[in-house]
């Protein structure tokens, strides 16, 4: 199996040197990334770094503000040369009806753009898009049925807000191609893979069977970036040799 990093995985190393993050998670086996910024490198840097490395960027974590009218046409220059095909946002202030329907609408109008130019436009969880409101509806109710974007299931995040992320992605197959494979206890502490209590051995088998891309995401930097996500790959290769799919 081939798995992904989600680069603030990494965070510590990637936010003083952006190459050096990503030649260690080649390193350590990962075969494509996830980036959560690029810190003020050039695309065509970060490109050749992929070449160098031999891995793929299958995503990125990007504002939604760069979707604006004035700065798209930038925003997609830029994703091209790296080679993303999917520009996912990883989350925004929507606590609001106001502040919902601005983005709604911001995103209604880049979807079709970014389509266009071979880009999907995804939308990640955290646990309050599940929230319930006083009218017993919550923002994931509002994204799907208010915007065309696909949706990158966190499936820690749905599971930490009392979500069956299995039942998710099975629900959501048609809109779900990229899932965060990623563990941790309720209450939101996250641990590298099989360290914590959430189901990551079925998300694994279901995104097999699905056919969902699987990017690692490890939060807690134990006892840093690359020895966490050094010991999720580990746990990824034993349920591999297992044949647990």
């Amino acid at each position: 199996m081939k798995y992904g990093l989600q680069m603030y995985s990494i965070r510590d190393v990637a936010e003083k040197d952006l190459e050096a993050a990503v030649r260690t998670a080649a390193a350590l086996g990962y075969s494509f990334l996830e980036y959560a910024g690029f810190f003020g490198h050039p695309a065509e840097e970060v490109a050749s770094w992929q070449r160098k490395y031999n891995v793929f960027c299958s995503g990125t974590h990007s504002s939604w503000t760069d979707l604006y009218p004035d700065r798209i046409e930038k925003t997609v220059a830029y994703h091209k040369i790296i080679g993303n095909r999917n520009y996912i946002i990883p989350g925004a202030d929507l606590s609001t009806p106001e502040k919902i329907d601005e983005f709604c609408r911001v995103l209604c109008e880049a979807q079709p753009y970014l389509a266009s130019e071979g880009i999907s436009l995804g939308y990640h969880n955290h646990s309050r898009e599940f929230a319930l409101r006083d009218d017993g509806r919550c923002v994931w109710d509002d994204l799907r049925e208010r915007t065309p974007v696909d949706f990158e299931i966190d499936t820690f995040w749905a599971f930490n807000a009392g979500r069956d992320p299995v039942a998710m992605m099975e629900e959501m197959k048609d809109r779900v191609h990229v899932i965060h494979l990623k563990d941790g206890f309720i209450g939101g502490r996250g641990t590298a893979l099989g360290e914590g209590e959430a189901p990551v051995r079925q998300v694994r088998e279901k995104a097999i069977e699905l056919g969902m891309t699987m990017v690692v995401e490890s939060e807690s930097l134990t006892p840093d970036g690359p020895g966490e996500v050094a010991r999720c790959i580990s746990f990824l290769h034993r349920l591999d040799k297992e044949g647990t799919n």
